[in-house]
């Protein structure tokens, strides 16, 4: 095994969801810059990038939501506190943005490559990120995916709700990515799904149709910080080859 696997082995066994923190220890909030940047590079669906990473950095602030995160210890005693957020709403810059992209990358080129990949982000992305209040475009991509079903390969997840799905998938991954950024740092992280959403977005100033995927809260572990020895289901019961 070559040093970096040794590094990432050790990373990954290193890393617990830590529920109390040191707060008498130094931090470093840069190294929070430094992993949410690295965060930015996350993969993610159709590269469309639609999150926002929101810091809470000030005592007041963090103290309002940890209440808002129903006072969990983690929140409590943490340095920092990042939302990880989805912004559906922002689709169509971010659709543009890779339609020139692909124009500069493919410049001069006039192959089914260039062309599948222009149609991709100026038809495919607007017929799929174009939802209406009430879902309806949803259903009707819905119905058509099914029918086209029935002849090949289609994919199936076309709703509004599927989407919704699909930005929370990608807002993990960053979350994941900055998660591990931190613990190379010598720091500690511990991912919430228990908070208030409505009071959240409103304590962040979000718009409506924002939406947090989860909060993660920052600081340097003390030994009562994790609960228990880390324990998994049997990898027999989960890695299935086929």
């Amino acid at each position: 095994m070559s040093e970096s696997n040794d590094f990432f082995n050790d990373l990954v066994h290193s890393r617990r969801s830590v529920r109390k923190y040191d707060q008498a220890s130094e931090f470093d909030h840069a190294a929070v810059a430094r992993s949410l940047e690295l965060a930015i590079l996350s993969p993610n669906s159709s590269n469309m990038q639609l999150w926002e990473f929101h810091r809470v950095i000030s005592s007041e602030q963090r103290n309002k939501l940890a209440d808002i995160c129903m006072g969990q210890n983690a929140a409590k005693t943490a340095n920092e506190l990042i939302a990880f957020v989805v912004t559906p709403y922002k689709w169509k810059p971010r659709a543009q943005m890779n339609a020139t992209q692909i124009r500069q990358a493919f410049n001069g080129r006039e192959d089914a490559t260039a062309k599948r990949a222009l149609k991709y982000y100026e038809k495919l992305i607007p017929f799929v990120y174009n939802n209406d209040r009430f879902g309806l475009f949803g259903l009707g991509r819905k119905i058509i995916s099914h029918c086209i079903g029935f002849r090949k390969p289609m994919v199936r997840e076309v709703s509004k709700n599927d989407l919704r799905v699909c930005l929370h998938k990608s807002s993990s991954l960053a979350a994941m990515t900055f998660m591990m950024g931190m613990r190379a740092e010598g720091y500690d992280t511990c991912p919430m799904e228990g908070f208030d959403s409505k009071r959240a977005k409103k304590l962040l100033g979000l718009p409506k149709k924002a939406e947090i995927t989860m909060i993660v809260s920052c600081g340097k572990r003390i030994e009562e910080g994790i609960y228990s020895d880390r324990h998994r289901v049997d990898s027999q019961d989960v890695i299935i080859s086929h």
